[in-house]
């Protein structure tokens, strides 16, 4: 049995590293199997040696993050005790939070991990950027911040959202109205990241004036798009024609960022995905850069990356067991 102690006299606020109802303090409890006290400021920490340490480091990280003006939610916990369980203690120290752009409304959005951070550096620092990773990593979201705020330093002179119409399993081909209005839905969560982040007034605004442009991956044929900040969202669906087709619109002083999960590829499975080629043919090139994203990098509620990783160990499991195991005798469900 072990004791350590860390002195918080210098923190303004204990209540934020704790957490309401000490939901942080609760969680390391049960992460680590510890006890953790609080007397006047000087948390005591007892355990089994290396499970005493690991808190010792984490509780270090929380000081540091709140000093950063950061927030501890549980999904900014769960990022560092899963990191310091891999014995990833650098990757936790680069992945304090860094300002990409402040919205329309006051509010701050900042990097959250430090995938997120190179990512943020990447598109900053490079012609094209590819993201690929999981749902609720922040790949759209971080690009639209980042294009929002090139169009306000003038940096660019366009906004420009794409992304394929292939359906996740539904087929929308009968829905009513004029084209535009068949193509929404496919586009609505690039219109709900530019809501929440220039706000709904300035937007209809640029939309009308020409600066923003949301549309299908299709209306890009033929076009050369000078002085834009371009990104592809959902990118996994393009088939390696119309990825060419795309990266290929790049004009002088532009900037493309694609995004995409390689494990939600909806096309038919006589096509292939322009996405997972292009690194193969695009590697190496002198300011093109692959950030790859992690199932720990995402952001979302929590149960988001508990339902990454049970997909993925149902898929492995599944590549293990034979096909007549799943029906038969063997399927549980009803008929």
């Amino acid at each position: 049995m072990l004791e350590q102690s860390i002195n918080t006299d210098d923190l303004q606020d204990i209540v934020d590293l704790f957490g309401s109802f000490d939901e942080n303090i609760k969680l390391l409890q049960r992460e680590f199997n510890v006890n953790i006290i609080n007397r006047g400021g000087n948390i005591k920490i007892f355990g089994e040696v290396d499970d005493v340490s690991n808190v010792k480091k984490i509780i270090e990280i929380m000081i540091c993050s709140l000093k950063n003006n950061e927030t501890l939610d549980d999904k900014k916990m769960r990022y560092i005790i899963s990191h310091v369980k891999n014995g990833k203690m650098n990757v936790v120290k680069n992945s304090f939070g860094e300002c990409v752009f402040v919205t329309s409304k006051g509010r701050s959005i900042m990097t959250k991990t430090f995938s997120q951070k190179k990512y943020v550096k990447s598109i900053r620092e490079n012609t094209i950027t590819f993201g690929i990773g999981p749902a609720g990593t922040g790949k759209t979201y971080l690009a639209v911040a980042l294009a929002a705020k090139a169009f306000r330093e003038n940096k660019v002179d366009r906004i420009i959202l794409t992304r394929p119409a292939i359906e996740a399993g539904e087929n929308l081909g009968f829905l009513p109205g004029d084209l535009q209005s068949k193509v929404d839905p496919y586009l609505r969560p690039l219109y709900d990241a530019l809501f929440d982040i220039i706000g709904t007034d300035s937007f209809n605004k640029n939309v009308d004036r020409g600066n923003i442009e949301i549309a299908p991956l299709a209306y890009m044929r033929g076009r050369t798009l000078d002085s834009s900040f371009i990104i592809l969202d959902e990118a996994q669906n393009t088939t390696s024609e119309q990825m060419k087709m795309f990266l290929t619109r790049l004009g002088f002083g532009s900037k493309i960022v694609v995004t995409g999960d390689i494990t939600q590829i909806d096309l038919p499975k006589n096509k292939r995905s322009g996405l997972v080629e292009v690194n193969k043919v695009l590697k190496g090139i002198d300011g093109i850069q692959f950030i790859e994203f992690k199932k720990e990098d995402v952001v979302r509620h929590r149960l988001v990356q508990d339902i990454v990783n049970a997909y993925d160990n149902y898929n492995v499991s599944c590549n293990n067991i034979a096909d007549r195991d799943f029906v038969g005798e063997n399927w549980k469900g009803e008929n």
